[in-house]
């Protein structure tokens, strides 16, 4: 149900980036998009009881299987991811905000008919 939810989450983003005209909400599209990826993820990675694969048991006790560890993969990647996503989030309002500046709109068919 949860990787349904994070399926919707995507196909909202990108319904937002394919069909709306303004600019900032196709930004928020993409966004949303990379959230939803993220969410997945860290769900691939999730284990119901699971622990840190680094945390070490108390004395006497058996070390932890890697069934019952969390996987730190897809962790680490969903940190790499948020600092990307940052980044082009980043480049993506300085490119709105130059249009806005020289177009005086966010709407992208009028930026269309303006370039000839």
């Amino acid at each position: 149900m949860l990787y349904a939810l994070c399926f919707l989450l995507f196909m909202i983003g990108l319904y937002c980036a394919l069909v709306k005209k303004n600019m900032v909400r196709i930004v928020l599209g993409i966004v949303i998009m990379e959230y939803a990826v993220n969410i997945l993820l860290i769900m691939i990675g999730f284990r119901i009881g699971g622990e840190a694969p680094i945390l070490s048991p108390p004395q006497g006790l058996p070390l932890k299987t890697s069934l019952q560890s969390v996987d730190p993969l897809p962790q680490a990647l969903v940190l790499t991811a948020i600092v990307i996503s940052l980044g082009s989030l980043a480049l993506m309002v300085s490119i709105c905000i130059r249009t806005y500046q020289r177009y005086g709109t966010f709407d992208i068919t009028q930026i269309r008919r303006l370039r000839g």
